[in-house]
């Protein structure tokens, strides 16, 4: 263990893995800056009700946004062959056109039902559910395309683009009083900007390859992979609706202004763990696709971006559980007090669930999606626990506490668990064979 950290410096300045990090990095860290440097400006023209609204509407379409591709966008990464891959990734834009003709029936069948859920009273929010549907669908798509070609500037500039775009048409919406609408209105024009920038590393190939696509074929990749939407997508599905919930429920408890300040908070803490996962999801997948296709270790993979993800969380989180609400006043103006209050709280999942990321990614690479679809149902049915019993006998901050504490307890179960069969699958788990691979990595 020693040698390995004597020796990691040189390593990681060698590593071409850990460049296309960087690459990445540096897009997610411009976006992460400008958006959380205009904060501030947000905040104050929008109040904690606009983002209860705009919480809620996000979390209905991230549960549906969840599943549009039925996953098999992630699937696209993992043939080798270029023609399997275009396949893939044509079944994966055909069901997000389906998935979004769906949710325009259920829209046109019962709007009152889906208005109820996101708390908006009119048309124009079911019209822009659908679009966002649509968008997300798309969007991942050409994501896992521009991963698979290795287009990481490509990727990092998309992020560039989505926080520019969201960021300067909050601020110019809020200053018109354009209300939750605005939040909305600013998310998907977002993503539709990101997704053109994405298409650029998608069109050259799909003007090579598109003649090779085939019904056929399609069929054939969608039944291969069939555990993608059986598992990978139900578990996407589950995930978004565990992190929806709070919203959804804190507004039921304790009303829309609660959830703003929740949603506002998670926000906000998601934008520093955001800065490393986004760039690790992709280049990690990639690269542990690429080390199983070659024949290397992906226990050794797994163990030190764990590890390291663990050492990056540490510092950050215990600053904020203990100065949270008064940073939060002090940048975001005091009616955001509360959401620094619940912050705290959060702060302690976040801080696992940010070193989870390897678990998630590498659990999907060595097929053991049905475990985790499991995990998932636990996890959803734990929150929803958490949530009614807070609700019914604890005030807010107690309920956000309770919640955080038993999603770090899942997370820390799932990255055990899913480390563990990577070891066995390389040999024996124990702390010997541990270090070898530390040693050899």
């Amino acid at each position: 263990m020693l040698a390995f950290l004597q020796n990691l410096p040189g390593r990681l300045r060698r590593s071409y893995f850990v460049r296309n990090i960087l690459v990445i990095m540096s897009g997610t860290a411009i976006a992460q800056v400008i958006g959380f440097g205009l904060s501030p400006v947000i905040s104050r023209l929008f109040s904690p009700s606009d983002f209860g609204i705009f919480g809620s509407f996000s979390a209905i379409a991230g549960v549906i946004a969840a599943g549009v591709t039925l996953e098999y966008s992630q699937a696209v990464m993992l043939p080798k062959e270029k023609e399997t891959a275009i396949n893939l990734l044509a079944v994966a834009l055909f069901c997000s056109f389906a998935v979004s003709f769906l949710c325009m029936g259920v829209c046109l069948i019962v709007p009152g039902t889906i208005n109820g859920l996101m708390k908006t009273t009119a048309a124009w929010p079911l019209a822009l559910l659908v679009l966002a549907t649509l968008v997300a669908g798309v969007n991942q798509s050409c994501q896992a395309w521009a991963v698979r070609s290795k287009a990481f500037k490509r990727t990092s500039a998309s992020q560039v683009v989505r926080s520019v775009s969201s960021s300067s048409m909050r601020i110019g919406l809020g200053y018109l009083k354009g209300g939750s609408g605005a939040l909305i209105v600013s998310s998907i024009v977002a993503d539709i900007m990101a997704t053109v920038t994405l298409a650029g590393a998608l069109l050259p190939d799909w003007a090579a390859l598109r003649t090779r696509i085939r019904w056929g074929l399609m069929r054939s990749l969608a039944h291969e992979y069939r555990d993608f939407p059986l598992y990978s997508a139900s578990q996407a599905v589950i995930n978004a609706l565990s992190s929806g919930l709070p919203v959804l429920l804190l507004t039921r408890y304790y009303g829309i202004a609660v959830a703003g300040a929740y949603a506002f908070g998670i926000t906000i803490l998601q934008v520093p763990t955001g800065f490393v996962s986004a760039a690790l999801r992709q280049v990690l997948f990639q690269r542990a696709c690429e080390s199983q296709h070659e024949g290397g270790s992906l226990a050794a993979l797994y163990v030190r971006t764990t590890a390291i993800l663990f050492a990056l969380a540490i510092v950050p989180s215990v600053i904020l559980i203990l100065w949270a609400p008064q940073l939060f006043s002090w940048i975001f103006g005091s009616r955001w007090f509360l959401a620094g209050e619940l912050a705290r709280s959060l702060v302690i999942w976040l801080a696992v669930s940010f070193c989870n990321l390897p678990a998630v990614l590498f659990a999907r690479i060595i097929r053991i999606q049905r475990f985790v679809f499991f995990y998932d149902m636990a996890l959803l049915t734990m929150r929803f626990l958490a949530l009614i019993v807070g609700g019914s006998y604890l005030n807010v901050r107690a309920t956000v506490m309770l919640f955080s504490v038993v999603g770090s307890l899942m997370n820390a179960f799932l990255i055990f668990r899913v480390g563990r069969v990577v070891m066995k699958k390389e040999g024996p788990g124990n702390w010997e064979s541990l270090r070898e691979i530390m040693k050899g990595a």
